[in-house]
């Protein structure tokens, strides 16, 4: 007996057998119990997610000789044949392969006779958008006023391309991208039926692989078994995808962290000897940006990616800026978008890490003054009568930094000694320090950030500060009402002070009151010039 592709030998045969599309299921199963029947029916959806198969149980269940109901036996002679394709009341057509208008007019000739051998004549074209206009016009005027033993069932995967007239008279249920979770539960099952040695891993990578799509990810799971020798291996399953170990990525990601550009060209180099697709790369690049940007937000997240390590993820977390990630990901995003039409894959692929490297932005520290002078943009001349215009800057030298003596000052002025990043910098700054005795410090974080007070950021804060201090600290926080003010309060009432005091420097600047009346302008924006602007 000839071999049966995994694909076709686990298409379901019931409803009850389908993996997912719970919605349409539902409904189709109601309308056939309740006898409530349209005479078309529109299936809509991406390749490989149920449609044709759904139709295919539809017209069994019309059919079924015990009865219309949504559970067909399967055993009598009209589910047998529609199951092998060979049941003479079931018309299946591609319309892929028959535009044109003669054929559509030849398969409705027969519409008004009675079914040969089942309870109704079943219609099913596949892929309808690809008719032509009158091959729609053909077919609209049988589905205004259909034969009581007809009904139509359509599937297409682009229903844009349909007549509002055809979408008008049929029933339209969209079927949903499956999950990769639920393909890979599928693909299990059908391992384990099989009787087929398989890594957990390998199945997984095969499910994202199949991109939603369950035929797709039956047709890789084939093409993995025969790769591995009757055996689905993760390495064989990652060689036969082209994809690469994350661990790889993390370590890319950790040179760009570090602002490491030989680091980050020595990974390009070893990724190379494996001839990734960059393209590829670049994904599971995003997709570890995305699990640090959450976990930057929600530390508790970071476990829930079983396909990367949680410790890596909290440790980029904590070693990133926030705007560092967001920025990398934006970059990413457009370079695997620019990545084909690069002359050469890995020289476009190294353009986009060298672009995460270049314009990385500069950290500045918040100066404590309320005089600094502002910046602002320049005039441009005039060009019809009462311009809107900004203003020309007049710079002046800003005072230097001090820190007031009070304890949000001394915590903050620490802080900044300590060399903490991303996560953990974020909620030291928002930390009010309660009390301190010797190598004992107890904080106070603010509500709004309690979700970011991790075990790994406590273990961050703690070494820091026994690292300076060079000696053992206690270190106790506490979550509540701060009374006192923390560093990132003072920071942003210094900010809005110097806002202020730049604001009265350029309402009360001569030049600027004289150009107002020259040119009938008025100010535009104006910012506060800070020490690393000057």
């Amino acid at each position: 007996m000839s071999y049966q592709v995994l694909a076709r030998k686990w298409r379901p045969r019931t409803f009850h057998e389908l993996a997912g599309q719970a919605h349409v299921v539902r409904a189709l199963t109601n309308a056939l119990d309740q006898q409530r029947l349209h005479h078309a029916f529109l299936f809509t959806g991406t390749r490989g997610v149920g449609k044709t198969t759904i139709a295919r149980i539809f017209a069994k269940s019309l059919n079924c000789e015990t009865g219309v109901s949504s559970t067909p036996c399967g055993q009598c002679s009209a589910c047998q044949e529609i199951d092998a394709g060979r049941f003479v009341d079931l018309i299946e057509v591609d319309a892929a392969s028959r535009t044109k208008v003669e054929d559509t007019r030849e398969l409705l000739e027969n519409v008004q006779y009675a079914p040969s051998r089942g309870r109704f004549k079943v219609y099913l074209i596949d892929e309808v958008h690809m008719l032509s206009t009158h091959s729609f016009n053909a077919l609209l005027k049988t589905l205004e006023e259909p034969p009581p033993h007809v009904k139509f069932l359509l599937a297409t995967t682009d229903p844009q391309k349909l007549p509002v007239t055809i979408l008008s008279r049929c029933l339209q249920f969209s079927l949903k991208r499956l999950p990769a979770a639920l393909i890979a539960q599928y693909l299990h099952q059908v391992l384990e039926a099989e009787g087929v040695p398989h890594e957990a891993s390998a199945v997984q990578n095969i499910a994202r692989a199949g991109d939603g799509s369950m035929r797709d990810a039956l047709s890789l799971l084939d093409q993995a078994i025969a790769c591995g020798g009757g055996r689905v291996e993760s390495v064989a399953v990652s060689e036969m995808l082209g994809s690469i170990d994350r661990r790889r990525v993390v370590a890319l990601l950790e040179a760009l962290a570090a602002g490491d550009a030989p680091a980050v060209l020595r990974q390009v180099a070893e990724l190379d000897q494996l001839s990734p697709d960059y393209a590829a790369v670049l994904a599971e690049l995003l997709a570890l940006l995305q699990r640090v940007a959450l976990a930057q937000v929600l530390p508790d997240t970071a476990a829930e990616d079983d396909r990367i390590d949680p410790d890596d993820v909290l440790r980029l977390a904590g070693r990133l800026m926030p705007e560092d990630v967001q920025l990398f990901y934006q970059i990413a995003l457009l370079g695997r978008r620019d990545l084909p039409l690069t002359p050469d894959p890995r020289g476009g692929f190294e353009m986009v890490l060298l672009r995460m490297l270049c314009f990385r932005p500069a950290t500045s520290e918040v100066v404590a003054s309320a005089s600094a002078a502002p910046r602002m943009a320049t005039l441009p001349a005039p060009v019809v009568p009462a311009p809107t215009v900004a203003t020309v800057p007049h710079p002046m030298p800003a005072p230097p930094a001090s820190i007031p003596a009070q304890p949000a000052s001394e915590w903050g002025a620490l802080i900044e000694r300590l060399g903490l990043t991303g996560v953990a910098k974020q909620v030291a700054l928002h930390c009010a320090l309660v009390e301190r005795e010797g190598d004992r410090f107890q904080l106070m974080l603010e509500p709004s950030h309690a979700q970011m007070l991790g075990d790994s950021v406590k273990a961050r804060i703690k070494t820091a500060l026994e690292q300076h201090l060079e000696s053992p600290v206690t270190l106790t926080f506490q979550t509540g009402t701060v009374t006192a003010t923390t560093p990132a309060r003072q920071q942003a009432e210094q900010q809005a002070e110097r806002q202020q005091a730049a604001a009265r420097n350029i309402i009360q600047d001569p030049h600027i009151q004289e150009m107002q009346e020259l040119f009938d302008a008025r100010v535009a924006t104006i910012h506060p010039l800070d020490e690393t602007d000057e």
